[in-house]
C-alpha cells in the first residue's frame, strides 16, 4: 500500500490561521498529478507548531478530501507517548490508512525506551505504523535491532529512513527482509534508495514537483533499462531542487517555492522564518532547472 511518491504535505497558513481553501487545493493538485500517498501533519506540515486541534483538523481534511483515492499516512508522532497514542487513535477514527510516528525528540530515550514507546502505540491501534527515524532532528537513532524487535509486533509496518545512510537500508533489508516497508526521507537519495531495495519516499520536493517525483518513482522500479535511464534523468534534473529546498530549515524554502508556483502563501510559523533573498535566488534557479518555471 505504501510505496512510490508520498508527499510530506505543507500546511498553508493565512494570517497565522490554517488556510483550508488552499490546503484542499493542494490535496487535489497532488491527486491530479500522480502523487501516490499523502502525509499530513508531519515535520514539513509544521506539526511542532500546530495546536492539538489544528493537528487533528489537518488530518481530517486530508482524509475527507482525498476520498480514498490515495492512501493517507497521518503524522501522529510526539515525544510524549500518551499524546502519540491519542493522535494515533484520532487518525484511525478519522479514517487514515496508516500513521507516521517520529522517534521521541528531546527526551533521548534508550533503545528500550524507543521499543516501549512504539509498542504502546502499536497496542492502541490497528493501523499500520511507519517508524520515522531522523537522528538529525531527534538526536536519537533507532538501531536496526530495535526495528527488528518492533517488526515482530502486529502493526509495525516499515520505516521512513532519514539517516542519509544507504548502508542502513542494506542492513535493514538483510535483517528484516523485503516485507518491511522502507521509504526514504531524503529526496536526494530517492533514486539510489530504490535501486538498492527501497520502495519509495516521503518527499518534500513532491510538494512542488509531484508529477516528476511520482514518475521517477514509477520508472525507478521498472525492469526495463530504458525506464531506469529515464528515472535517472528525472532524478538528475531534480537534484539542484532537492538541495535548494534544504539550504534553510524545511519547510521554509518549499513554502517559498509553493508561493512562486501559485499554490499557497509562504507564510510560516515562528521559530521558523521566511528564507533570505540569496536563498530565494537559489530556489528560483533550481525551479527553472527542473522546468517548473517558464
Amino acid at each position: 500500500m505504501f510505496k512510490g511518491s508520498n508527499v510530506a504535505l505543507i500546511t498553508p497558513f493565512k494570517d497565522n490561521i490554517l488556510d483550508e481553501e488552499n490546503y484542499i487545493k493542494l490535496i487535489n493538485f497532488h491527486i491530479k498529478n500522480g502523487t501516490n500517498g499523502l502525509v499530513p501533519a508531519g515535520t514539513t506540515g509544521e506539526s511542532p507548531t500546530l495546536s492539538h486541534n489544528e493537528h487533528e483538523k489537518v488530518i481530517e481534511i486530508c482524509i475527507k478530501e482525498s476520498g480514498g483515492k490515495v492512501p493517507v499516512i497521518a503524522g501522529t508522532g510526539s515525544n510524549s507517548t500518551e499524546e502519540a497514542v491519542s493522535l494515533t487513535k484520532h487518525a484511525e477514527k478519522a479514517g487514515a490508512d496508516g500513521v507516521l510516528v517520529v522517534t521521541p525528540y528531546y527526551n533521548k530515550p534508550t533503545q528500550e525506551g524507543l521499543y516501549r514507546h512504539y509498542k504502546a502505540i502499536n497496542d492502541n491501534t490497528s493501523l499500520p505504523i511507519i517508524i520515522y527515524n531522523i537522528p538529525s532532528r531527534c538526536v536519537i537513532d533507532m538501531s536496526v535491532d530495535t526495528m527488528a524487535k518492533l517488526f515482530e509486533l502486529k502493526n509495525i509496518a516499515g520505516v521512513k529512513d532519514a539517516t542519509g545512510d544507504l548502508n542502513r537500508l542494506d542492513q535493514t533489508i538483510k535483517k528484516l527482509g523485503p516485507e518491511f516497508i522502507q521509504l526514504t526521507g531524503e529526496d536526494g537519495l530517492a533514486f539510489e534508495f530504490n535501486k538498492r531495495g527501497g520502495v519509495g519516499i516521503i518527499s518534500v520536493t513532491a510538494n512542488i514537483a509531484p508529477k516528476q517525483c511520482s514518475e521517477m518513482q514509477r520508472l525507478s522500479k521498472s525492469n526495463k533499462d530504458q525506464d531506469i535511464k529515464e528515472a535517472e534523468t528525472i532524478d538528475k534534473n531534480l537534484q539542484p531542487l532537492h538541495k535548494a529546498l534544504f539550504i534553510e530549515s524545511n519547510p521554509a524554502p518549499v513554502k517559498y517555492a509553493a508561493k512562486i508556483l501559485g499554490l499557497c502563501s509562504d507564510e510560516i510559523r515562528l521559530p521558523l522564518v521566511n528564507i533570505k533573498e540569496e536563498t530565494k535566488k537559489e530556489v528560483d534557479k533550481a525551479l527553472s532547472m527542473a522546468k517548473l518555471l517558464s
